[in-house]
Parts: structure tokens; sequence; C-alpha cells
């Protein structure tokens, strides 16, 4: 129990046979459950959770039988806590990668009522960059800027850490069968958050790397993928939220903004073609293209002030 709340942790595990252990032995002793998933491992994570099981009576092992990757993991987790009636359920990574003495932090807002999410930040300092892989710091970075855009909380970061804490309301709300499956988890569940209004807060966490961990990640690849479903999702999220459940002319600034934009990048190559066939460029379609790009620039700007007013109070 951590302040007279019972407490989950989730741990998603695939082939973590050299970690998993540390984790358990590590977990902090007001943790109720740890409740691991090994997600169809290779190794032999299973046989050293059952080990662990036996010297603490805290821990649950869950197998798959198929791969589903981490955000299935974590649903899987979730879906157990939810059943059982737990108070909070945190999500502790299987490769040892989340500092225990951090978890108090991540509880303290969620536990106290002042949010209903919670999740660490490791950017709020410069030992980030230092200690961050360079690839990995700038990719979370340009992930974390379009989960702003996505998912309507413009004031968080770090979109894709996976240490976080949620209350027991939106673990019963979200749907977790429809949780996206695999590394984008975070990103789609924070838009799932802001559709039906639960407040997040980001919480300072100290980044662990270099302990044995063993990163399977293709940033390239998951960069592409991860923009790519973020883009759906925030499609999903204005159709939801501003159309559907409520309405809001932002969408009106977002459509026209879009479609200004989309007709400025055509005008564009109109005026380079022309130059390089020509030789000089129509002043008509020269000021057309600056006409557009600015005001489609103007209305995007708009709508995104719109939505970060929409949502300031989900702090």
């Amino acid at each position: 129990m951590y302040r007279n709340k019972s407490v989950a942790a989730v741990v998603p595990s695939y082939n973590e046979e050299s970690q998993i252990a540390r984790v358990i032995e590590t977990m902090p002793v007001f943790v109720d459950h740890i409740v691991i998933v090994n997600d169809a491992s290779r190794d032999r994570t299973a046989a050293v959770v059952e080990d662990g099981r036996k010297r603490d009576g805290r821990v649950v092992l869950i197998n798959h039988e198929v791969n589903q990757g981490v955000g299935g993991a974590i649903a899987t987790g979730y879906k157990w806590a939810r059943d059982r009636g737990v108070d909070v359920a945190v999500v502790m990574a299987g490769d040892g990668q989340m500092a225990p003495e951090d978890l108090p932090n991540l509880l303290d807002p969620v536990v106290s009522g002042e949010v209903d999410y919670s999740k660490g930040n490791r950017l709020f300092t410069g030992e980030a960059f230092k200690e961050i892989p360079k690839i990995r710091y700038f990719g979370n970075a340009a992930l974390s800027f379009l989960t702003k855009i996505a998912s309507g909380y413009w004031h968080i970061a770090d979109s894709q850490t996976g240490y976080t804490a949620i209350n027991k309301q939106a673990l019963q709300t979200i749907d977790w069968d429809r949780m996206y499956k695999r590394y984008g988890q975070p990103n789609d569940l924070l838009v799932r958050l802001n559709i039906y209004r639960f407040k997040v807060r980001d919480v300072p966490i100290k980044p662990v790397y270099n302990v044995g961990e063993i990163s399977r990640l293709k940033i390239r690849k998951v960069l592409f993928t991860i923009s790519w479903l973020l883009v759906k999702l925030f499609l999903w999220r204005m159709r939801e939220k501003y159309i559907i459940r409520d309405f809001h002319p932002l969408i009106f600034f977002y459509m026209l903004g879009f479609l200004l934009f989309c007709l400025s990048g055509v005008l564009f190559f109109r005026l380079v073609f022309l130059w390089f066939k020509m030789g000089f460029a129509p002043e008509l379609t020269a000021i057309a293209w600056m006409f557009s790009f600015g005001l489609g620039m103007q209305c995007l700007f708009f709508a995104m002030w719109f939505d970060m007013e929409y949502n300031k109070d989900l702090k």
C-alpha cells in the first residue's frame, strides 16, 4: 500500500532473463503486486520469474503464447489490475531502465487525486542529453513535439517514456483491447486520455542507461511508424473530441490551414518550375504563394492555440 492506496507494478518483459531478477529484487515494498507479463520470450525469462515468485509472494506471472509487443503486454497487465480493483497501476520496464527511487514521485500526484495519469520525463535536466544516446534523444524530441499536437497535452514532453502511473478511474474507462500494441502505446494512450479529459502530469525522473539492457529498437523505422500513427491519432481525436462529443471551431481552422498549406506547396513548386524553365517567376503566382502560405500558417497556429486553451485545465 502507498498512502492507503493499493499499487500494482506492471512489468512488460521480452527476453529479459539477465535483468528481470534485479527488477523484482529492487521493487519498493509499498508495491502490492508485481505483475510480470512475459511476452512470449524465447529465453529463460519465465523461469527466472518463477524463481522470483518463490521468494516474493507479490509476483504474478502472466505468459503470452504469442508475442503482442510492449503495448500488448502493458494492456494485459492493466486489465489484470483493473479486474482486481487496484487503485493505481504503474509501469516499470523489465530491463531495469527505470529507477525504483523515482516511483514515489510518480505516485504522489495520482494518489492525491491531483491528476489521473503521471508520466516520467527524462528531459527536464541537462543530464538527459549526456546519458541518453543522441539518436534516441533527438528522435524522442521529435516524437514528443508531434505527440503534443496529436494528444492535446501541450505541456508534456518525453512522450516515449514508459514509466507511468494511472488511477482506477482511467483504468476502468480506457478500452485496453483497442490500445496500440507496439512501441507507440504511450502516444496512443495519451490521445485516449485526452478524449476522456483525464488530467496528465510530467514528473522528473532520472535517465538510466548501460545497466545491461539490450535495445531492440530500430530508430528510423520507429520514427516513421509512430509519426504515421500520430497523424491517424490526431485525426481521430479531432473527430471524437471536437465533432462527435463536442463542437469547436478549431476544426475549421485546422482544415483551412491544411488546405492552404497544400495549395502553397503546389504554388511553390510551380514557381520553381517556371524559374528554371523561363528564368523568372510570375508576380501573381508569387503573391498567391505568399498569401496562401502566410494565411495557412496563421490558421494552423490559431487552431493550435484554441486546442491549448481548451485543454489547459488537464494538467
